[in-house]
């Protein structure tokens, strides 16, 4: 049976020791915050934004959310980010993706100082992470990545095959397993016989978005199995990109979903914006 990487156990270790972090910035006369912009009445973007609140909260972190109208336009909202660029009281900058289609998506991204950039998706960022010395890096991959260690899996050496190329997971994840030296293959809408190449894995990274896509026909013995997928089954079960029962009697290690990756990503997040913090006083 896989042992759980259990991602709501760590989140609340990292959280702990950010609340120590914090307390020292307020000794110094810094509060760490976090400007959260939000367009729209999108309800995951609302539970999601929810969630960092209350984190947030719970470590310390001063938090600034900045609901706007479904109608915004891309003007205003880069107005109120050259705003938040300029607050030094600000130290960390996170809109809320996905955004209203009259607003292009790249543009905001660009528009955000890198330096504030805690969801580290800025081209500055993901170069710094492609190029081996990031300064930035994205939540959901970071999170992965702070798991593995946690739970002392090791990644040099080793074949990763990560199923999905977005730029929020499976790119910078990538990016982020060749920087531990291991052996890294990126697996796609267009990649051919899939589940041959998912079979060959020690660690399989699974982020497409369909439901328990991936059985027990499509996993190593003893492999690594990091499900990042958030899904709704057919009887309405929130589930993942990997069947759980199945997969859980020939797999090594397996996140749970819920309480695998999804905390992990708040808790870099909220690393991030102390990790800021820190460097603006320094």
């Amino acid at each position: 049976m896989a042992i759980k990487l259990d991602g709501k156990k760590l989140s609340q270790k990292i959280a702990g020791q950010l609340q120590q972090r914090v307390t020292k910035l307020k000794e110094k006369g810094v509060s760490p915050k976090l400007a959260v912009i939000l367009i729209g009445d999108d309800p995951a973007s609302h539970i999601y934004v929810r969630n960092k609140r209350r984190m947030a909260k719970k470590i310390g972190i001063e938090t600034s959310d900045l609901r706007l109208p479904v109608a915004t336009s891309e003007e205003k909202l880069l107005q109120i980010i050259a705003e938040l660029n300029n607050d030094v009281t600000v130290h960390g900058i996170l809109v809320q993706l996905p955004l209203p289609p009259q607003i292009n998506e790249e543009t905001i991204i660009q528009a955000i100082d890198p330096l504030k950039d805690v969801d580290g998706f800025h081209p500055f960022n993901m170069g710094k992470l492609f190029m081996g010395a990031p300064y930035a890096i994205p939540c959901t991959p970071n999170g992965i990545m702070q798991l593995l260690a946690e739970y002392r899996i090791p990644l040099a050496g080793k074949k990763v095959v990560i199923v999905g190329r977005s730029n929020i997971v499976g790119r910078p994840l990538a990016a982020l397993m060749i920087n531990h030296n291991a052996t890294v293959t990126v697996a796609h809408s267009y990649t051919k016989n899939l589940f041959e190449l998912t079979r060959r894995a020690d660690i399989l990274v699974a982020a497409v978005g369909k439901a328990e896509l991936f059985s027990q026909t499509a996993i190593k013995s003893g492999a690594v199995v990091i499900d990042v997928g958030i899904n709704r089954n057919a009887a309405g079960k929130l589930v993942g990109d990997v069947d759980q029962i199945k997969v859980a009697d020939i797999a090594s290690y397996l996140t749970p979903v819920p309480g695998g990756v999804g905390p992990m990503t708040i808790a870099m997040l909220m690393k991030q914006t102390v990790d800021f913090a820190e460097r603006s006083v320094k």
